[in-house]
């Protein structure tokens, strides 16, 4: 069987087994979709390519411990979790001021693209209001579609408690988005309307 036809499972245990070209094709086949799990925790490009390097250098040292009982991805979404809420923690003990994305003299960005610019920023900053422990959890299921049972693997918690901690923050977007599902509406919905608005709509997130 060649490299890239084998399955996730058998790339890992050539890899434990010496196979210089495994580990490489484990990262192409998932590479993209880690490094979206880590950007939108993160919300900093600089600070996911290196949460994505720590973590892909981490699995590669425990590559050898895998055991089977999870799927490679949720195995690898994990690392990669863990990776990013490490550099949340550092970053809040010390805590830097980033600088603005547009300055004079950039060229005018068209109207709908520039709606859409504005739209992905008010998703990111609504995300990054978040609490930690709320903010991940929403992106392994609203964002990458993962199940709670997926999601309570990944992050090592009880399925009940993803359940709370999404729909707690799911309540707190509702008020700060609101208004992107209906633009005439109030940006600060009431409690009570923002929990009838649920989950908030998957394709608000594809931009951020």
């Amino acid at each position: 069987m060649t490299t890239a036809a084998a399955s996730d499972a058998d790339l890992i245990r050539a890899h434990a087994g010496g196979d210089p070209r495994a580990f490489s094709e484990l990262v192409r086949r998932h590479r993209d979709r880690m490094w979206a799990v880590a950007l939108r925790t993160l919300r900093d490009p600089e600070e996911a390519a290196d949460a994505l390097q720590d973590a892909f250098i981490s699995a590669f040292r425990a590559a050898g411990s895998f055991r089977a009982e999870s799927q490679v991805t949720t195995w690898l979404h994990r690392i990669v979790v863990n990776a990013c809420l490490d550099r949340v923690r550092r970053k809040q003990a010390r805590p830097t001021v980033p600088l603005p994305e547009t300055g004079p003299g950039e060229p005018v960005t068209p109207r709908d693209a520039m709606s859409d610019r504005e739209t992905r920023l008010l998703v990111q900053k609504a995300l990054h209001e978040l609490s930690e422990d709320q903010r991940v959890p929403i992106v392994l299921v609203d964002v990458e579609g993962y199940s709670v049972a997926e999601t309570a693997k990944i992050l090592g918690i009880a399925e009940g408690t993803v359940k709370s901690r999404c729909a707690r923050g799911r309540a707190k977007l509702a008020k700060v988005l609101g208004h992107l599902r209906n633009p005439d509406a109030d940006a600060n919905v009431p409690g009570e309307a923002a929990s009838r608005q649920g989950k908030p709509d998957r394709r608000t997130w594809e931009g951020s």
